[in-house]
């Protein structure tokens, strides 16, 4: 007799489907952009477009060429609620027409009746079932939650394999696991736990189709023991995780470089160094004075891959999965 297999379903939010229940993480500063975005979109995920730190015309061009390179996948924007120009970034995105919002580093009630007007759905970032409730009663389309496993920018330091059980019996709305995820197990994992979907960042971040340096993809590959992993505060006002480089050092014994111009880029900084160059300086290949973020799982990668691969052998991990548990 044939043993069941775990099938993954669907994941509806509002009236998108994604034909797989995959979301790529929105990895600023410009990790994440169209050919990332796109590339998932095009295996049936959600791609997402980092939007933190990006001119209007510069996300305008990005979401218009995300679109061309996928005509009929689902394209959102991710953007730090922290960002200053926060609201003109959902606006823009909004104007042109995408699918879907995800916001996180912060928490905004405003979004909600941005999204409400044009029919957008909003997605917020959040960390515990006490804040999926008031995002439900706001008018959230779906719901991310988020773990200490993720990179960047962290909310909790809880696991998001004890948070999304909470959150499930919250909320009445899709829940997508966050942190943490890197092969079909994990993807199983999260669905016995009550998830409809996952989220995953690392994973996209090592990928052909990810806008970084090949100097930063080597940084990743590198990062292969525990020790290499730190947690670092952040000007925002929260923890991120990062991998151990020069900067995130410098940034631990408080010698960071504090800025000598500031772009004003967020609501609130405490000005300890300037987040958004040593990330940029990263992704643009400069990983001795740049910040690198990623979840500690990143040393479970060893090779970048193209982003059908990573979809195809992430089915096929999960098609092996012996059907144990009801999806």
């Amino acid at each position: 007799m044939e043993e069941n297999r775990v099938k993954l379903p669907e994941l509806k939010i509002g009236r998108l489907v994604a034909k797989v229940p995959i979301i790529q993480g929105g990895m600023a500063i410009r990790l994440s952009t169209a050919p990332l975005a796109a590339a998932v979109a095009n295996e049936g995920g959600i791609g997402l477009i980092a939007a933190s730190g990006m001119p209007f015309d510069e996300l305008r061009y990005e979401i218009r060429l995300a679109r061309k390179l996928s005509p009929s996948g689902i394209i959102g924007i991710n953007v730090m609620v922290a960002a200053r120009e926060f609201k003109g970034i959902v606006i823009t995105a909004i104007e042109e027409g995408i699918d879907l919002v995800v916001a996180g580093a912060g928490f905004s009630r405003d979004m909600f009746a941005w999204g409400k007007e044009s029919g957008t759905p909003i997605v917020p970032i959040v960390s515990s079932a006490k804040l999926a409730k008031i995002s439900q009663t706001l008018g959230a389309s779906a719901i991310i939650v988020e773990g200490a496993e993720a990179g960047g920018h962290l909310g909790t330091n809880r696991s998001s394999r004890l948070i999304v059980p909470e959150v499930r019996s919250a909320v009445n709305l899709p829940v997508i696991g966050a942190g943490g995820i890197l092969h079909g197990k994990d993807i199983a994992e999260m669905l016995r736990l009550g998830a409809d979907g996952v989220q995953m960042g690392s994973r996209f971040a090592a990928s052909v189709e990810s806008n970084g340096a090949d100097e930063l993809k080597k940084v990743y590959l590198r990062a292969n023991k525990p020790e290499d992993f730190i947690l670092i505060h952040s000007p925002v006002g929260l923890p991120g995780q990062a991998i151990r480089t020069p900067f995130s050092e410098r940034i631990l014994l408080g010698k960071a470089p504090k800025p000598d111009h500031c772009d004003q880029c967020l609501k609130k900084c405490s000005h300890k160094y300037c987040i958004i160059r040593a990330l940029t300086r990263a992704q643009q290949g400069d990983v001795e004075t740049g910040l690198v973020f990623s979840g500690r799982r990143m040393q479970e990668i060893h090779d970048i891959l193209p982003v059908k691969d990573i979809f195809e052998y992430l089915k096929r991990e999960v098609d092996e999965i012996p059907d144990s548990f009801t999806v």
